[in-house]
C-alpha cells in the first residue's frame, strides 16, 4: 500500500484499519507494506502516533520510484503542513513470482478500495484461481 504521508488524515484512517486486519491479510499469505515519499522522520511519527499495529512502514520513496508504480504526484499546498512533494495513495496485490495482480492508483485522497472488498476479492482470487483482467493494456 502506498499512503500520501503524515499529513493525511484518511491515510491515518486507512493504515489503523490494516493495522487492525493484518493478520487477516498475513493468514491469507500477503506480506503488507505501507510505503510513502515521507522522511524517516516523519515515518517514525507515524509509527509513533498512529495506530498501525505491525504494519511495516517504508519512507523515503523516490519520485522515480512512485512514477514507476504509476503514482500521481502532489506538490504541498501553500500553508499546509505537506511535504514539498508526496504521491497519492495506491494499493497492489504482487505475486510471489514479482508480476502485478491488482492495482489502485488514486490522484486524490479519497475513494480508496475497502479492505473487508480486498480480502473477499483475495478469498474468490484463490478459491476459484482467478486470473488477472486488464491484461490487454
Amino acid at each position: 500500500m502506498m499512503y500520501r504521508g503524515k499529513h493525511c488524515p484518511v491515510c491515518k484512517g486507512q493504515l489503523t484499519e490494516l493495522g487492525s486486519k493484518l493478520d487477516e491479510f498475513t493468514k491469507r499469505g500477503i506480506n503488507v507494506v505501507a510505503a510513502s515519499m515521507d522522511s524517516e522522520e516523519r515515518a517514525m511519527v507515524v509509527d509513533q502516533e498512529w495506530e498501525t499495529g505491525d504494519v511495516p512502514l517504508a519512507y523515503d520513496m523516490s519520485d522515480e520510484t512512485a512514477r514507476e508504480w504509476g503514482l500521481y504526484i502532489s506538490e504541498k499546498r501553500e500553508g499546509s503542513e505537506e511535504p514539498d512533494k508526496f504521491s497519492e495513495p495506491g494499493m497492489f496485490l504482487v505475486r510471489p513470482d514479482g508480476t502485478l495482480y491488482f492495482a489502485s492508483i488514486q490522484n486524490a485522497p479519497f475513494t480508496r478500495p475497502p479492505l473487508d472488498d480486498l480480502l473477499e476479492g483475495i478469498d474468490y482470487i484463490t478459491k476459484n484461481d482467478y486470473p488477472t483482467r486488464g491484461t490487454l493494456t
